[in-house]
């Protein structure tokens, strides 16, 4: 039907001066429109130098593409070959990184900085979250830096137990294998494996350590030295500075605390079982420049030379909580790593290869042994504030570098929750309660027994101020009381229950957990083979493939495994060669019947603790006051 009169079609086309006058003659332009041939039309002058511009503008386009795509494919081939491009950390997955996400290696320079929250469990960042929201008023959704940079989570069980221990736990990240607990990079059959430390540092890596603990603790040790018991500190001491170590220096760099592993035994503050000078031999024989005292740490700089010894306390540092009052004695970890990825940096700039760090938050574990989570929260935030520092300097690094974090356990079985009466309980934890405590438990216990020892008169009075000015709390119970005054050898598990109830936090046990942790990454693409829920070995085997060792590691096992074979056949008195004796059946875990077989724990037993364990804790606790 025609459209009524002064009306036109709603999709009428109007007509244009350059259109066929006819019917076949607008057909002709349309075709020609679309298909590209020409009418039978002369096109006026004007249009056909318009046409020959046309086609010289759409050359030089093609031109300038041609050569766009050119060079992004050279830069694109030059971060495959160097690892990577870099990116800022905002929004959690960018940061320089590897190399488009496959995690390999890769034969140019690059960086590795592995980071250890040990004893850190998914709910110790619950904790830490709620209680920094709280004491800084900050909103709900105001997270932790490490909430950013979540990638997946670790499986953590060892050869010898479901629960692991830090010695087996960072074995499998050294080693990359699963071990008993106690080995320090030592295979369940006794023998050495190599570490990915040792591999990078004959790869031409520069290495370092930094710890809050000592530095011969388990974490620490398992990069850089080998033997059957983690207790053997004076040993790991001794390898870890090169002396005894088969291939001699593996570190460039120690950072951290346990100075009285390498003072000679009649050194005040020694914990030495011998008269060996570790120290001297480090600084006389090895080269190491030797730091103690925060003001020659505040002098360290890029200029400041490798290798480098620096330990600060006899012992552990002293947990966040306390450390805060006495920052111009003990540098934060945050602090120590500032300061050696810049060592670190300018050690390696001039080199073919990078550097690769471990960096361990190591108190957050000792927090949870102790079941004291006002000290645990300031630990994790310590640990996130490190992490921060390694993001900055990600971000501003020309080296491709990556960060990758993880803890070896988590310890204490923390929650959120605890029910303190048979009634139904209330949904609810107090973070307040843990904003109001000043001091760490381990700290109150130690000054309630220096009072004690300078008077013991008026001790209710005394404990009761004690609670109030470091603790926050007002209305300690007669059971309470009575049991810091019967019981003072008990005063700081009895100082932390205090805080615990009162915040109604729980914990299942003073010792480990079998929970899965938390995996991290600034660069979730370079990092993808960590994505996802994985064993705790699988780390170890991401490090050795970024640094791009290939067999390196099976070439320093093999290596230790005949210095090992040497070294037994000379042990005429058996006592193990450098590794130590082999461990006896009452000091590890039998793995099978721990596994398989019920053992009525629920009923009083002879604990599995030798004499020598219970030693080895009473000289650790004299000297490191834990």
């Amino acid at each position: 039907m025609p459209p009524p009169s002064g009306q036109e079609p709603l999709l009428h086309r109007p007509e244009s001066q350059n259109s066929g006058e006819t019917a076949a003659g607008g057909i002709e332009e349309e075709d020609a429109l679309l298909t590209g041939q020409r009418t039978g039309k002369q096109p006026p002058a004007t249009a056909d130098k318009t046409r020959r511009w046309r086609e010289i503008g759409l050359f030089v386009w093609a031109l300038v593409a041609t050569a766009v795509v050119v060079v992004l494919a050279v830069v694109w081939q030059h971060n495959q070959q160097t690892g990577g491009g870099t990116g800022g950390h905002e929004g959690g997955g960018s940061g320089s990184g590897g190399d488009g996400g496959k995690g390999k290696g890769g034969s140019g320079k690059k960086n590795l900085i592995f980071m250890v929250s040990d004893g850190m469990g998914p709910t110790s960042l619950t904790l830490t979250r709620s209680w920094r929201q709280y004491t800084e008023q900050l909103a709900w959704d105001n997270t932790l830096v490490l909430d950013d940079y979540l990638i997946g989570q670790s499986r953590t069980r060892s050869t010898s137990s479901l629960i692991t221990d830090s010695a087996a736990g960072a074995t499998a990240f050294s080693c990359g294998e699963k071990s008993y607990n106690g080995a320090i990079s030592v295979t369940p059959d006794f023998e050495p494996c190599g570490s990915v430390m040792e591999a990078a540092k004959r790869k031409g890596y520069t290495t370092g350590l930094v710890v809050t603990t000592r530095i011969t603790d388990a974490t620490p040790a398992v990069f850089a030295s080998h033997v059957r018991k983690r207790e053997m500190e004076d040993e790991i001491a001794l390898q870890m500075v090169g002396e005894t170590h088969p291939l001699g220096r593996m570190v460039d760099l120690m950072m951290g605390g346990g100075r009285c592993h390498f003072l000679k035994n009649d050194t005040e503050g020694s914990c030495r079982g011998d008269g060996t000078d570790a120290a001297k031999i480090a600084r006389d024989k090895h080269g190491f420049q030797l730091v103690s005292e925060r003001k020659e740490f505040d002098k360290l700089g890029a200029s400041s030379e490798l290798p480098l010894l620096a330990l600060f306390p006899m012992g552990d540092f002293p947990y966040e909580i306390d450390r805060r009052y006495q920052n111009d004695i003990y540098p934060s970890l945050a602090e120590m790593t500032k300061t050696t990825l810049r060592m670190l940096a300018a050690a390696t700039k001039d080199t073919e290869k990078g550097f690769f760090v471990m960096i361990e938050g190591s108190r957050i574990d000792h927090a949870g042994h102790a079941n004291d989570p006002a000290a645990q929260v300031h630990e994790v935030l310590a640990y996130d504030h490190a992490m921060q520092e390694v993001l900055d300097f990600i971000d501003h690094s020309d080296v491709p570098t990556l960060m990758v974090s993880t803890s070896d356990h988590e310890t204490g079985g923390l929650a959120t929750a605890r029910q303190l009466h048979d009634a139904y309980p209330e949904y609810v934890w107090y973070p307040g309660v843990l904003a109001n405590t000043s001091h760490s438990a381990s700290y109150l216990s130690r000054e309630y027994h220096e009072h004690l020892h300078s008077e013991s008169e008026n001790l209710n009075a005394y404990l009761k101020s004690l609670l109030k000015d470091s603790l926050g709390i007002h209305d300690p119970s007669l059971d309470e009381i009575e049991s810091l005054v019967t019981k003072p050898e008990r005063a700081a598990y009895t100082f932390a229950d205090m805080v615990s109830r009162r915040a109604q936090t729980g914990w299942s046990t003073h010792g480990h957990s079998g929970a899965d942790v938390n995996i991290y990454s600034s660069d979730a693409e370079t990092a993808s083979a960590l994505v996802g829920n994985h064993e705790n070995t699988d780390v170890g085997g991401f490090l050795r493939e970024y640094l791009g060792l290939g067999n390196e590691v099976e070439k320093v096992t093999a290596e230790l495994k005949k210095f090992t074979a040497a070294s037994s056949s000379q042990d005429a008195e058996g006592k193990g060669g450098w590794l130590g004796p082999v461990p006896e059946e009452d000091e590890r875990l039998d793995g099978q019947d721990h596994l398989d077989h019920y053992a009525g724990d629920h009923k009083t037993r002879k604990s599995r603790r030798t004499a020598a364990h219970v030693h080895e804790e009473e000289k650790r606790c004299a000297v490191c006051g834990v």
